[in-house]
């Protein structure tokens, strides 16, 4: 390959600096001499080029060389038409090969950089992983006025070698001038945050949250260059939220670079009236919360034993009021219809929040950020998160906070029809149940109808805009009648006073509601990987106990429409194409054979515990496990892709043997 005769004197000018930086002509003349002196002989007048590579090669001079070089090249694929070529760099081995993209110069720009951690004391005893051990890993995730960002995963360590940057764009259309670049005055106005998500990955694929952060940014308008280097340090999560994790090096910079800085001064005045005017709303929302308790406990004193929430602790351990977990959200293209929303919520993972000890359940309301990227929270993170999606689709939707049986406290959610029809939808389920309230009044002999919900007791109702604390004589919820608008039955709280505290932009204390991102991962791909271990694992089992195993494909694919149906009457509540698989199941037992199916529901992608949990059921085992005469096996997989890479994993065993007397 030639090069042009521009870029080749290009070329030759960064090989000299670079060689010049290394003081390579040094050591070359060093070696020189060296050479000539040892191995020269005394009738010999010179040294050929070839003797003398020979020597350079021999001491190492040209492998550290080429060591030394790397050459860096655009990670961008595809480059716009018009964007010139850039030219081929060279530069340390030490530095970071950092991406390149294609940025909007009429746009402002905060780079940040994460440039390693230190103290993860948690991690001081672990060893180094080996190449291509598998290690628990550290990520972190971030969101900045809807935009989302997550790193390279690093292998946990007391020092982890985070090495990242974030293109955050500051002037964003929402500031309602979208062709104007902002200046230091806007930008010191925006209030947003930088929420930062630590997720600890173990290997087996679970995800811990480790920490949540929020960044105030805005103190880089204040440095004289438009730089700043910060040390964040990471406090933990529950009951841990006073312990530190570790400790972040972040580097901050504007791009374009400001014209005017301000000064620092100016920067901490309006950061500290920032946090006056929030601190001052809170206080007054809370003497007015005060107020209404007194009020709502005058009404009857045994209300002091409902659950009516006001308040709750997120994962740093800070009171917020609950209207506040609950915002609009639309998902884009990502969901269609708000049953889909329903199903996706339930198959993000159900954990309780980590407790130390005994002493009953722990409190701890995720953010949204948080609990997206654990992909598992709480039945509380599934309940607001499902509000928020209904109330994006137009419902008037409600968290409902009450108890199940055996007086477990629950939250769910209701939706009010404009017929007045009650539905209350099970966030970790996905299943609605139509609310009929009994008439306490009839005589008990007629006859009441049996609810269908687990529901027992509910204390309170609450979404972004109202609160309303349940003042019926009991709060039975067979029982419950929903009008809200009775004052008799619910007593509110004022909109105003909430709107003062949870309305977007209300206070810098609320962190933004980030965007759902789109699935990651290949529903294809995934499907076929977890059936070919399951063959190996199903081949390995029936080994073990002197089975042969036969896998007939056919068999296997014919069952693909049975769980695409299962799929849709999850999503949709309506059965359909089960005649088909029958009639083909039909046709492919031949007659005197038998044929047995096994179906199961999975939310994670881990086959190898798939396959522990199946064969803890007998039917599941008998089929795997199946003797007899002509057996044959089959299994099917296929994985339904959610938003933020949840997933829904379907599984069905099968086997046709023939019928022996």
């Amino acid at each position: 390959m030639s090069l042009p005769p521009e870029k080749a004197s290009e070329l030759k000018q960064l090989i000299h600096q670079q060689l010049s930086k290394m003081d390579v002509h040094g050591r070359i003349r060093e070696i020189l001499a060296e050479t000539i002196r040892e191995e020269l002989a005394p009738d010999q007048q010179q040294l050929s080029t070839e003797d003398l590579i020979k020597a350079l090669r021999r001491r190492g001079i040209i492998d550290d060389v080429m060591k030394e070089l790397n050459f860096v090249t655009d990670s961008v694929d595809q480059e716009l038409p018009s964007s010139p070529k850039q030219p081929v760099c060279f530069t340390d081995r030490q530095s970071t090969l950092l991406k390149k993209t294609n940025i909007d110069p009429t746009r402002r720009y905060l780079y940040l950089q994460v440039l390693g951690g230190k103290a993860f004391l948690e991690h001081l005893q672990e060893p180094e992983p080996l190449p291509g051990q598998v290690c628990s890993t550290f990520t972190l995730c971030l969101h900045f006025r809807n935009q989302r960002f997550r790193s390279k995963p690093v292998p946990c360590a007391c020092e982890p070698d985070f090495h990242d940057g974030f293109l955050l764009e500051v002037h964003r259309e929402s500031l309602g001038d979208g062709t104007r670049m902002a200046d230091s005055t806007t930008m010191l106005s925006i209030s947003d945050p930088v929420h930062m998500v630590l997720i600890k990955t173990d290997i087996f694929g679970e995800t811990t949250l480790v920490a949540s952060y929020f960044l105030e940014w805005r103190s880089v308008l204040g440095s004289e260059n438009g730089m700043t280097s910060l040390t964040v340090e990471l406090m933990g999560v529950g009951t841990e939220s006073k312990v530190s994790v570790g400790i972040l090096n972040i580097k901050l910079e504007m791009y374009p670079p400001l014209n005017q800085t301000l000064s620092q001064e100016v920067v901490n005045t309006q950061l500290a009236l920032e946090r006056q005017k929030t601190a001052e709303k809170e206080r007054l929302f809370l003497v007015y919360a005060k107020q209404w308790w007194r009020e709502y406990l005058q009404i009857r004193p045994s209300h002091n034993s409902r659950l009516v929430k006001i308040f709750a602790q997120d994962e740093n351990g800070v009171n917020r009021p609950v209207c506040s977990y609950i915002k609009p959200l639309r998902a884009g293209r990502l969901l269609d219809t708000p049953r889909q929303a329903a199903r996706f919520v339930n198959v993000l993972g159900y954990e309780r929040a980590p407790v130390i000890g005994g002493g009953g359940k722990q409190e701890q309301w995720c953010t949204l950020l948080a609990f997206l990227c654990r992909n598992k929270g709480d039945c509380e993170d599934h309940a607001n998160l499902l509000c928020s999606l209904l109330l994006g689709y137009g419902l008037e939707a409600f968290v409902c906070v009450g108890t199940k049986a055996k007086g477990v406290p629950h939250a769910w959610v209701m939706t009010c029809g404009t017929d007045g029809t009650i539905t209350f939808w099970e966030s970790l389920t996905g299943h609605r149940y139509i609310h009929k309230p009994a008439n306490p009044d009839e005589s008990p002999v007629a006859e009441q109808p049996k609810p269908l919900y687990p529901y027992r007791t509910i204390g309170c109702v609450f979404n972004h805009q109202m609160f309303l604390g349940n003042c019926q004589p009991s709060d039975s919820v067979e029982i419950c009648v929903f009008d809200l608008n009775d004052e008799s039955k619910w007593k509110p709280m004022s909109e105003e006073a909430i709107k003062s505290v949870c309305a977007p932009g209300a206070t810098t204390s609320l962190p933004p509601f980030p965007p759902l991102c789109a699935s990651t991962i290949d529903a294809s791909v995934t499907s076929n990987e977890i059936e070919m271990q399951l063959r190996l694992l199903v081949s390995e089992h029936r080994k073990d106990l002197g089975l042969t195993t036969v896998w007939e494909d056919q068999l296997s694919y014919l069952l693909s429409p049975a769980l695409a149906s299962y799929e849709f009457e999850r999503t949709t509540s309506i059965s359909a194409g089960n005649e088909e698989f029958q009639d083909a199941i039909r046709r492919a037992v031949p007659d005197g054979h038998t044929f047995k199916g096994f179906p199961i529901h999975f939310v994670y992608r881990n086959a190898r515990r798939a396959f522990a949990t199946c064969l803890r059921s007998p039917f599941c085992e008998e089929i795997i496990c199946c003797r007899g005469d002509q057996v044959r096996l089959a299994v099917r997989v296929r994985v339904f892709t959610y938003p933020e890479s949840a997933c829904a994993v379907w599984i069905m065993f099968a086997c046709k043997y023939r019928s022996v007397l």
